[in-house]
C-alpha cells in the first residue's frame, strides 16, 4: 500500500509499473466474475432464482445455506478488497476530483447494496434478486470504468 504515501504517482518510476499490473489484475477479475458468477450462480433474476430456491421443472436443488454463506463471505472479502484498493487508487490519480468521489461513493453503496440484498433475498423475499442484479451490474461496470480511467491516468497523464 505504498501508493497511499506517494505524492505523485505518475512520476515514481517504481510504483508505476507495480500499479499498472495491480490494475490489470483487478480488470481481469472483474470480467472473470461476470463469466464466472453466470456460469455457476448466475448474474440475471430468473438464474439467481434457480439457484437460490432451486427449479422443481428442472430438477434443480436449492443451494445449502452452508453453500450460500461461504459464497456471501468470500464475495464480502473480494469486493471489499477491490473496492477499498480501487477507490484508492483513483481518488489519488484523479486529485479527489468530484466525478471520482462520486463514481467511488456510487460504487461502494452499490456494491454493499448487492452484498445485503443476497441475504435478504435467501432468507426473506425473492424480490430483492432484482435489487442484487441491478446493483451488482452497478458497482461491476463504475469498477471498470475506474479501471481503465485510472491505467488511462497512470500512463498518458
Amino acid at each position: 500500500m505504498k501508493f497511499t504515501i506517494i505524492k505523485d504517482l505518475n512520476q515514481d518510476s517504481m510504483m508505476k509499473p507495480i500499479l499498472s499490473g495491480f490494475l490489470f489484475f483487478i480488470l481481469f477479475f472483474l470480467l472473470s466474475d461476470f463469466i464466472v458468477k453466470y456460469d455457476s450462480f448466475g448474474i440475471f433474476p430468473h438464474a439467481l432464482q434457480s439457484t437460490l430456491f432451486g427449479n422443481e421443472e428442472e430438477f434443480l436443488d436449492p443451494i445449502s445455506e452452508a453453500s450460500f454463506l461461504e459464497f456471501w463471505h468470500v464475495e464480502i472479502f473480494f469486493i471489499m478488497m477491490i473496492i477499498f484498493t480501487l477507490s484508492t487508487i483513483i481518488i489519488r490519480l484523479s486529485k479527489a476530483s468530484k466525478s471520482a468521489m462520486f463514481a467511488v461513493n456510487l460504487m461502494m453503496i452499490s456494491a454493499i447494496t448487492s452484498l445485503i440484498s443476497l441475504p435478504l433475498a435467501y432468507y426473506f423475499s425473492s424480490k430483492f434478486i432484482n435489487i442484487y442484479v441491478i446493483t451488482f451490474f452497478i458497482w461491476h461496470i463504475l469498477a471498470l470504468i475506474s479501471t481503465f480511467y485510472s491505467l488511462k491516468r497512470l500512463h498518458y497523464a
